[in-house]
C-alpha cells in the first residue's frame, strides 16, 4: 500500500460546497447548544465535542485531498475489508445502548459506530467494482451483467447483515439506497432495477403478512428486535409516539420566527441527533427551517454540478452514491420529524450531533474536493 502525496500548494477548493459546509457546522453547534436545558449532565458539552469533530473532520477531508482518490480506489478491498471486520468485532465488543451493539466505547474519544464509516466503504468498493466492470465490458451480455450483479449483492449483503444484526436497519437502508443509486449510474439494465424492486417488495409483504396475521408466530421466526422496529412504522401511522408528538407541538407552536435562541420548549427523545430540525424549527420558527432547507438544496445541486465537471468514470459512480445517500437521508429525517415519513434512526447529515456520523461525510467530502480541485485546475 503506497501513498503518494499531491502538491498541496495546487489544491483548489470549490467555494459553492465549502461555504456550505462551514454554515451546516455552525447551524450544527448552535442547535445542539439548544437542547442543553432540556438534556442531562452528560449532554452539556455536545456542542463542544462537536465543534472537536468539525476541526477534525476538516482534517480529515484535507488528509482526503492529501491522499487522492485514486490511492482509495486502489485499496478499495482493503478498506472494505477493515469495515466487515470492524461490524464483526462490534457484535462482539461493542457497547449496548438502547437494546442495540452499534458502537465501541472508546476512552478519551467516545462512541465510534463502524457502520457509519461502512457506507463510506461500500461507495469507494462499489466505484471500483463497478469501474472494472464497465472497463471490461463495454457492451455487457444479460449473463455477464447477471453474474457482476450478483457478486455485487454478496459485497453488499455482508456489511447488511452484519449491521442488521446489531441492530441497526436504517444503515443496511442507506446501503441498499447506496447501491442502487451506484448501479443506476454505472448505466446497469434497468430491468433488474425493476426485478429487484419487486423481489423485495414481495420478502417485505411476505414479513409484513405474517406480523398482521400471527405475531407470536413472527416473534418466534424473526425475534422480538425486528417485531418493536416494524412496531414503531405502525406506531407513526397512527401518529402517536413521545418522540413524534412532543415533535410536532415544539415545532407546531414555534409560528414563523420560533421561540428563540436556546429556548427549545418541550423535550423529546433524541433532540441532539434523530430529531435535531425539530430542535431548529422550534428556536428559529418556520423561517429557520426553511432558510436550512434552501441550504441543503443549494449544497446538492453543487455536488450534482461536480459530477457534470468530471471525467473520471470512478468518480462520476462515488458522487452518485454519495448525492443518493444525502438524499435520502435529509428527505428521511426532515419527513419523520415532522410526521410525514417513518421514525428510523436516520441523523441529519452534517447537522446531528454525532462523531462517526460527521467524520464519515468528511471523509466523503474530501473525495468530493479531490474531484472539484481536479476540475478548477483543469479549467484554470
Amino acid at each position: 500500500m503506497v501513498i503518494t502525496i499531491k502538491n498541496i500548494s495546487r489544491f483548489k477548493v470549490e467555494k459553492s460546497i465549502l461555504i456550505p459546509l462551514i454554515l451546516f457546522g455552525i447551524i450544527s453547534v448552535v442547535s445542539i447548544y439548544c437542547t442543553r436545558n432540556l438534556l442531562g449532565e452528560e449532554f452539556q458539552n455536545y456542542y463542544l465535542k462537536q465543534i472537536v469533530w468539525y476541526i477534525v473532520g476538516f482534517g480529515i477531508a484535507y488528509l482526503m485531498m492529501i491522499i487522492g482518490n485514486k490511492f482509495l480506489y486502489d485499496n478499495a478491498w482493503a478498506f472494505y475489508l477493515v469495515g466487515v471486520i470492524a461490524l464483526a468485532l462490534v457484535l462482539v465488543f461493542g457497547k449496548e445502548i438502547n437494546n442495540a451493539r452499534c458502537w465501541f466505547q472508546i476512552k478519551y474519544i467516545g462512541s465510534i459506530q463502524p457502520s457509519e464509516f461502512m457506507k463510506v466503504f461500500l461507495i469507494i468498493i462499489l466505484s471500483r467494482l463497478i469501474g472494472d466492470f464497465n472497463e471490461k465490458y463495454s457492451n455487457p451480455t444479460v449473463m455477464e451483467e447477471f453474474k457482476f450483479i450478483v457478486k455485487t449483492l454478496i459485497v453488499v449483503a455482508i456489511p447488511s447483515i452484519l449491521t442488521f444484526i446489531e441492530p441497526d436497519t436504517g444503515a443496511v437502508m442507506i446501503y441498499l439506497i447506496i447501491t442502487f443509486a451506484m448501479l443506476f449510474v454505472g448505466g446497469i439494465r434497468k430491468r433488474w432495477f425493476i426485478i429487484g424492486i419487486l423481489l423485495i417488495t414481495i420478502v417485505v409483504g411476505g414479513i409484513g403478512l405474517i406480523y398482521v396475521i400471527d405475531k407470536d408466530l413472527f416473534i418466534d421466526f424473526f425475534g422480538t428486535s425486528l417485531f418493536y422496529r416494524i412496531d414503531r412504522i405502525i406506531n407513526w401511522s397512527n401518529s402517536s409516539g413521545l418522540q413524534l408528538t412532543n415533535s410536532l407541538t415544539a415545532i407546531g407552536s414555534a409560528g414563523i420566527l420560533g421561540h428563540g435562541f436556546n429556548n427549545t420548549p418541550i423535550y423529546f427523545p433524541e433532540m441532539q441527533t434523530d430529531f435535531i430540525f425539530a430542535v431548529i424549527a422550534s428556536n428559529f420558527g418556520l423561517l429557520g427551517a426553511v432558510l436550512l432547507i434552501v441550504l441543503i438544496v443549494f449544497f446538492d445541486i453543487n455536488l450534482i454540478h461536480t459530477v457534470s465537471k468530471t471525467t473520471d468514470v470512478m468518480d462520476k459512480y462515488m458522487i452518485g452514491g454519495i448525492i443518493a445517500v444525502l438524499l435520502f437521508q435529509q428527505v428521511e429525517n426532515i419527513s419523520m420529524t415532522v410526521g410525514l415519513l417513518p421514525i428510523m434512526g436516520i441523523t441529519l447529515p452534517f447537522i446531528s450531533y454525532g462523531g462517526s456520523s460527521l467524520l464519515s461525510y468528511m471523509l466523503l467530502v474530501g473525495m468530493i474536493f479531490n474531484v472539484s480541485n481536479e476540475s478548477l485546475r483543469f479549467t484554470n
